[in-house]
């Protein structure tokens, strides 16, 4: 099907081209009567601004871009980010903003790869994920001078905004329920290395932990696979105080763990129970019921990009943290 033209939109409402332009763009020029026939005529045949017309005439990319260091096989199987490009999209489709996405190895490919776009016009500014203790990130946005949201985190800069998140009071919920369940033996299954959000919970793990008289015990990082939660699991359960309850970094680690539970002959809840720090569909699905922190990643990357589309429009992004994660309390981590 050919795209629809203004000089189409012309014919079909017997007017100028010119006067579509003023009709479509807002701008003075002709009637109201005249604006309305035109866009009525335009709806009725499926017209959408050219983005390429609109980038040149506003001299931006209209597009805002996204890199995700990890590895394919973390990518593809974790819902989280799937689920905040979905939030992502619903604040750019009305403005006709494109996402620019590209999954990278690590940070230093994801440094080049913002080098790239932004000496190539091709994205407005950009949304950073997953943010680290000195993270090399901010000093490149800072020479760079490119617009940016850290979602997860907040850093110094002009051109800078943050969409923190309440990973202590998260965690501090997981601890403080089993507790409550009675568990005084409890472990720790980490995801990667270096995540401020992992720093923080395994932090605020240990401490409501100790506060609370338990006995708190902490795996090595892992590349967040359900095989490393099996494995890690298994490490576990052969202390010689092993755990009675273990909360995992997310819920394809949680899976792994459930399965390495059920493989070292125990049951969950009975012997082991299980918290997953992500919530999933599978989480709700599977049986025992994960006990789940919840929180809405749609809603995180909604929020980022409201507060970089603020930044790009020249106005003050909107300050706050994203709202503080509820536990889910499920059959996992409740024993008969």
């Amino acid at each position: 099907m050919a795209r629809v033209r203004m000089k189409d939109i012309a014919r079909e409402a017997g007017v100028s081209r010119g006067a579509v332009s003023f009709a479509l763009n807002d701008r003075p020029g002709v009637s109201e009567e005249t604006r309305r026939r035109v866009k009525q005529v335009a709806a009725e045949m499926g017209w959408s601004p050219s983005a390429a017309a609109l980038a040149l005439s506003s001299r931006q990319a209209r597009a805002v871009g996204l890199v995700i260091a990890s590895s394919n096989d973390s990518f593809a199987s974790e819902s989280f980010f799937l689920r905040l490009i979905s939030g992502i999209e619903r604040s750019l489709q009305p403005l006709n903003f494109s996402l620019v996405l590209q999954v990278v190895p690590d940070l230093e490919a994801e440094a080049a790869a913002c080098r790239t776009w932004w000496a190539e016009g091709r994205v407005d500014g950009v949304l950073l994920v997953n943010p680290q203790l000195d993270d090399p990130r901010a000093a490149l946005m800072a020479e760079l001078g490119m617009p940016g949201v850290v979602v997860g985190g907040s850093w110094p800069g002009e051109r800078l905004a943050g969409l923190p998140t309440d990973d202590r009071g998260a965690m501090r919920q997981v601890v403080e329920h089993l507790a409550a369940q009675g568990h005084r033996r409890v472990a720790y299954v980490l995801g990667r290395g270096g995540l401020d959000h992992t720093r923080v919970r395994q932090e605020v793990f240990e401490q409501v932990a100790h506060a609370a008289g338990l006995h708190p015990e902490v795996s090595a990082f892992t590349d967040v696979t359900e095989d490393s939660g099996r494995r890690e699991t298994a490490r576990l359960l052969q202390l010689d105080a092993r755990p009675t309850a273990i909360v995992y970094d997310n819920e394809i680690l949680a899976l792994g763990g459930m399965a390495g539970v059920q493989a070292a002959g125990l049951a969950c809840p009975d012997d082991v129970a299980i918290v997953s720090c992500e919530d999933s569909p599978i989480c709700r699905v599977v049986q025992p019921g994960i006990t789940s922190l919840v929180r809405d990643p749609a809603l995180l990357g909604q929020m980022a990009t409201d507060r970089l589309l603020e930044l790009l429009a020249g106005q003050p992004p909107t300050e706050g943290p994203a709202p503080t994660p509820e536990l889910a309390v499920r059959a996992s981590t409740l024993s008969p």
